[in-house]
């Protein structure tokens, strides 16, 4: 079956299903295989369950006419995404980067959206799966999407700039985060600067941090049609100042119209750059000083990025939906910088960071330790190699860390837990 002629299956039933656990009436079911399962046997399940069509790429698996057959059904729909977004007259703004991807990602939504009705990638679906299913939730009356992009290796984000084919970028930053399938920063630098490749190749719109050398040494080798950069200096077209983060971010921002004031619901510093790309885009597409500042103060975080929770003992920053050796050291500056009698640590392993697991986590104990915080407490078997060289309090696992602070509890203090999501560190949060 051709892509075409997809599409116009796609276009009567554009609700499209992966998961049967998920089938919704009338959706389109693709079958995917993953490592361990191959889908083309719940394509029956999916269908009982209201499916309209499923496709498939076992022929073994087609019972009747219901049955999609394709040659590959992951190559099928990412294809399909791509057509679709070829028949899309709309502004698609590509988001990368090491860290903040995704807070990023809902700041311009947030901001965007007061003007336009937009559409973003939901969650964390950013990858080779998750990208298609942005782009095929698109309908008519969207007018700008925000798609996020991660990836852990070379050529990723080329398939899918190919696959979603942004007008607009942005790379957060470049950071020690999947070292292990990057192979060093270096490899970082490579993969990440995919999206700049395509956006220079089609003549996009690139957003870019002056205050990062390692974005700017990237734009050395390419040349841009146009290029918005904001940071500190006042060369930028948009400049901020970064007034208060006690614990929430205030800044004060300047472009060549005015100077304004914003007062946000994030608390890290590392997020200032963040805000400050979300006002930059916002500036670009025309919206007003007023439309920016409501998008930015409107927006409050979830699922565990920079989170701050006030308990009954504790104010609690929960920062555990994943970690690497870049964002576990600016999470650590930042409760540093904040007000507090009381300052408790709370950080579980990295993964992902290939040969250089046990370096960087020694790197990450010896500048927590490196603070008067009253306590701090690592989780995980990399901490727990490592804990030879350093004294202080290390568990083997977070099961290990919750029997102890049953016992040992933690009370009026600022509390900074941080860790990758699997080390489950969101069980701990009953107790503090």
């Amino acid at each position: 079956m051709s892509i075409p002629e997809l599409y116009q299956y796609y276009l009567s039933f554009p609700n499209i299903c992966t998961d049967t656990r998920k089938i919704e009436r009338n959706s389109l079911f693709f079958a995917l295989r993953g490592e361990n399962f191959d889908a083309n046997a719940f394509a029956e399940q999916a269908l009982e369950k209201g499916a309209a069509y499923a496709v498939i790429d076992n022929p073994d698996f087609k019972k009747s006419e219901k049955y999609l057959l394709v040659e590959d059904s992951l190559s099928t729909l990412q294809q399909l995404a791509r057509y679709h977004r070829q028949q899309l007259k709309i502004p698609v703004i590509g988001l990368t980067g090491s860290n903040g991807k995704t807070t990023t990602k809902e700041l311009i939504n947030s901001v965007l959206s007061q003007k336009f009705k937009t559409l973003a990638t939901k969650g964390n679906l950013n990858n080779h799966i998750g990208v298609p299913l942005t782009l095929l939730e698109i309908g008519n009356d969207v007018e700008l999407a925000i798609v996020e992009m991660g990836a852990n290796h070379q050529k990723e984000i080329e398939l899918l700039c190919s696959i979603c084919e942004p007008t607009h970028g942005l790379i957060t930053n470049i950071g020690k985060a999947h070292l292990e399938g990057f192979g060093g920063i270096e490899g970082v630098k490579q993969g990440k600067g995919e999206l700049y490749d395509f956006l220079q190749a089609h003549q996009g719109t690139v957003f870019v941090n002056d205050d990062s050398p390692a974005l700017n040494e990237m734009l050395k080798t390419r040349n841009f049609v146009k290029l918005v950069k904001y940071g500190t200096d006042a060369s930028n077209q948009v400049m901020g100042e970064l007034l208060s983060n006690e614990p929430y971010l205030k800044i004060r921002w300047t472009y060549p119209r005015g100077t304004f004031e914003v007062q946000s619901q994030l608390t890290g510093i590392y997020n200032f750059e963040n805000i400050l790309g979300a006002i930059a885009i916002g500036l670009d597409f025309d919206l007003s000083p007023a439309q920016i500042n409501a998008g930015i103060s409107n927006y409050a975080p979830k699922n565990n990025r920079s989170q701050i929770s006030k308990t009954e003992k504790n104010t609690v920053i929960g920062d555990y939906y994943n970690a690497n050796p870049s964002s576990m050291v600016l999470a650590i500056d930042n409760i540093a910088q904040l007000k507090a009698t009381k300052k408790v640590l709370i950080l579980g392993d990295m993964f992902e960071v290939g040969e250089s697991t046990a370096q960087e986590h020694l790197n990450v104990i010896r500048k927590a330790l490196a603070y008067p915080f009253t306590q701090v407490i690592f989780i995980g078997k990399h901490f727990k190699e490592a804990s030879s060289q350093v004294n202080a309090l290390f568990f083997t696992d977070t099961d290990e860390a919750y029997n102890h602070l049953k016992h040992q509890r933690i009370e009026d203090s600022l509390v900074l837990v941080k860790g990758s999501r699997g080390m489950r560190l969101e069980k701990l949060m009953e107790l503090l």
